[in-house]
């Protein structure tokens, strides 16, 4: 079968303005990488087609072009939140010009939302809910639709039928490599954030699957709670490929819990150490499996900065939407982190439910206080499938539009908070806070050569980042309150 996978643009950056976030950051989208190398596997003939790329076209139309340029049988789409009404209208003018072509939607929306996607969109034929590697695949091969465990279909009579759940991969090592060669441009044109890489070309890997918490703003729709990961050996190889078939110098796993188990992690490392690939990788800890052993170890094997989620600086915030999380354990890590000679990135969230002017400023002192090397706060976005999903409505003010749902916007306004206006103006303030702090500026300017391959990607996209930069308008970010 011929199948062309697609990974919608959605709406990527705020209302209004122009979008800058795949010029920031564009990520392969690994999980239709990993489905279109297994489909390979299957004898299928698979093209990816990517609309936030280096060389993507602006427009539905001419996607559509492109994609019914390679005349599939089948074209599925993996959609979050933010991108599926863009696959939806993709999907919509595919029917429209060739009505015998499959169109499948997978991904976290899909599996969130479930079958009832079917009952208001007609012009999607399946939904593949869960990992859907295997799912795609027996649709693909022409297995009895009633019997593929993970689908949901229409009867003769347009009712809607969900198939039994499917059981997840035990074996993740079963899985081939990602097919990053179906990326036009890849690794060069694929690029990491700024500053958080000394070397490049870049490229980003997932080494497990699931997590073993339960955060309220977490969607866990399509790896539930479980938590399977990629052996050592098979982590490594996988950064020997990147390494010598495409030239990565620095990778960025982005694994929620990629140092829980800890055997894995020490083989991995002591491979890294005895074998060296000539590589820097990012990663993310969680407090509590970061202890000065084994951050030694990631220092040692090339690890350059760790992630923290810490999402808040408000102890109530904290014990409310993540558990088991504290703010000393926090600082301690952090310094620890730091001691061993990594740098510390801390992941926050504004605008949580509960979350006031007060619990805004205790946060942005926080984030000051830990004298981070760098920070992302993102703007807390209620996901269908995060536990917080059901009760969101009760607690402030929501507006479900799914092409603002991407944690770029801010859809939900706790009660605590007047207006949007008020968020925004309170995250403006932060962001231009914490960039502005002189001991940050100060640690930022010794290590501007180590920078350099950052600096020039930002010269020759200048225009691009400056339109960003306007939207932290000065007159608005001057105090907070």
């Amino acid at each position: 079968m011929r199948i062309v996978l697609v990974h919608p643009a959605g709406s990527n950056w705020v209302a209004g303005k122009k979008d800058v976030a795949a010029v920031a950051n564009r990520m392969p989208p690994l999980g239709l990488l990993s489905i279109a190398a297994y489909l390979e596997r299957h004898g299928h003939s698979v093209a990816v087609h990517d609309c936030l790329g280096p060389n993507a076209v602006a427009g539905i139309r001419a996607n559509v072009d492109q994609i019914l340029s390679r005349n599939p049988d089948l074209v599925g789409f993996s959609a979050t939140t933010a991108g599926f009404l863009d696959g939806y209208d993709m999907a919509v003018q595919i029917k429209a010009f060739m009505p015998e072509i499959l169109t499948v939607f997978g991904g976290v929306h899909v599996s969130a939302v479930g079958g009832r996607l079917l009952d208001d969109f007609e012009c999607i034929d399946y939904l593949c809910m869960g990992e859907g590697e295997q799912t795609l695949a027996e649709l693909a091969d022409g297995a009895a639709v009633p019997e593929i465990a993970g689908l949901a279909w229409r009867d003769p009579d347009g009712k809607t039928v969900s198939n039994p759940d499917r059981s997840h991969l035990p074996n993740l090592d079963s899985l081939p490599f990602p097919a990053y060669e179906k990326l036009a441009g890849f690794p060069k044109k694929y690029n990491l954030p700024l500053f958080s890489y000394i070397q490049t070309p870049g490229a980003t890997m997932v080494t497990s699957r699931g997590c073993l918490y339960r955060c309220s703003y977490c969607d866990r729709s399509v790896f539930k709670n479980g938590y399977r990961y990629n052996s050592a050996e098979y982590v490594y190889e996988h950064m020997r490929y990147l390494r010598n078939r495409f030239g990565v110098r620095h990778i960025n796993i982005y694994d929620d819990l990629f140092t829980t188990h800890r055997k894995r992690i020490t083989e991995l490392c002591e491979l890294l150490v005895s074998r060296p690939l000539g590589i820097h990788f990012n990663c993310a800890v969680r407090v509590g499996y970061a202890d000065d052993e084994l951050l030694q170890m990631l220092k040692a094997a090339g690890c350059l900065m760790v992630s923290l989620g810490i999402e808040t600086g408000d102890p109530e915030l904290m014990a409310a939407h993540k558990p088991g999380v504290y703010i000393e354990d926090v600082k301690d890590t952090v310094r620890r982190i730091q001691a061993t000679g990594l740098r510390a990135k801390g992941l926050f969230m504004m605008g949580l439910p509960g979350e006031s002017r007060e619990s805004i400023k205790k946060t942005s002192d926080f984030v000051l206080s830990l004298d981070l090397d760098d920070m992302n706060m993102a703007k807390f976005t209620p996901f269908p499938g995060a536990p917080i999903w059901p009760t969101i409505s009760g607690q402030g003010e929501m507006e479900e539009d799914w092409r603002k749902m991407n944690c770029l916007n801010f859809v939900f306004v706790p009660k605590q908070i007047d207006s949007r206006q008020t968020l925004d103006r309170l995250y403006n303030w932060h962001v231009k806070r914490f960039y502005s702090d002189p001991v940050w500026r100060r640690r930022f300017a010794g290590r501007i050569w180590q920078h350099r391959h950052s600096l020039w990607y930002l010269a020759k996209h200048l225009p691009a980042f400056l339109s960003a930069m306007r939207t932290f308008d000065p007159k608005q970010t001057s105090k907070a309150d």
